[in-house]
């Protein structure tokens, strides 16, 4: 934390899940309510299919390029498990993209929401870049970016560890000096990969870490620094 270049900062980027959240207590959540659910509707059981088979295609595809990754991840799990692309999507639209949103807050790291304000309060810019769609998520956890994209926008259609996404989001906040940025995520083999190819300074939470502070003595940090 202490090599960071906080006194030059001008945008700090995040991953979201594991990154702003203890992505643990939420699985533990959502895990309870599909046991639920499916114990008194077992003819539905293949939606538990749909579930599985959509993380590990794309969990495989790391570094995945398309034309419409956002289509392509519903055709790929669709193919495992045959089913029509409509009803994962609409599966996957349900258990992954809007039934965990209602806990996320409760799942958030001590000190998130903090350094969000005092990052603005600096005049330092905010991104969001995580693998899925987290417009929703920010909304629930009552944070606010100035920029937000996913590896399946149109912009991007392409997995970590390419960087494309992070050029995206240069972009886009006119951000020309790479060594004034910051990346945030919790898998160096995708996040970190990923900074490492755009050339961006990166910093990985680790669960331990995230627990006992670590965004609270980034705060600290800014501020020393910036004062």
């Amino acid at each position: 934390m202490e090599n960071i270049f906080w006194k030059g900062l001008e945008l700090v980027i995040f991953d979201v899940d594991g990154t702003l959240y203890r992505q643990s207590s939420l699985r533990k959540v959502m895990l309870f309510k599909l046991l639920s659910y499916y114990a008194i509707r077992p003819w539905r059981y293949k939606e538990l299919f749909i579930l599985y088979h959509f993380r590990k295609e794309r969990e495989k595809r790391s570094g995945f390029e398309g034309e419409n990754l956002d289509d392509e991840q519903y055709a790929w799990c669709a193919e495992k498990t045959g089913e029509q692309p409509a009803e994962v999507k609409r599966v996957i639209n349900h258990w992954i993209f809007n039934a965990p949103n209602p806990y996320l807050k409760d799942a958030m790291f001590a000190g998130v929401a903090q350094f969000f304000d005092d990052l603005k309060a600096q005049g330092i810019k905010i991104a969001i870049y995580s693998d899925y769609n987290s417009e929703e998520k920010l909304r629930m956890m009552g944070l606010n970016a100035d920029f937000e994209i996913s590896s399946t926008d149109k912009r991007v259609n392409s997995f970590k560890p390419l960087p494309k996404g992070l050029f995206v989001v240069l972009s886009a906040l006119n951000v020309n000096n790479k060594e004034n940025c910051l990346f945030i995520g919790d898998r160096f083999e995708l996040d970190g990969r990923s900074a490492e190819k755009a050339g961006i300074p990166f910093l990985l939470i680790e669960q331990n870490s995230a627990e006992n502070g670590f965004y609270t003595k980034l705060s600290n940090y800014l501020i020393q620094a910036r004062s």
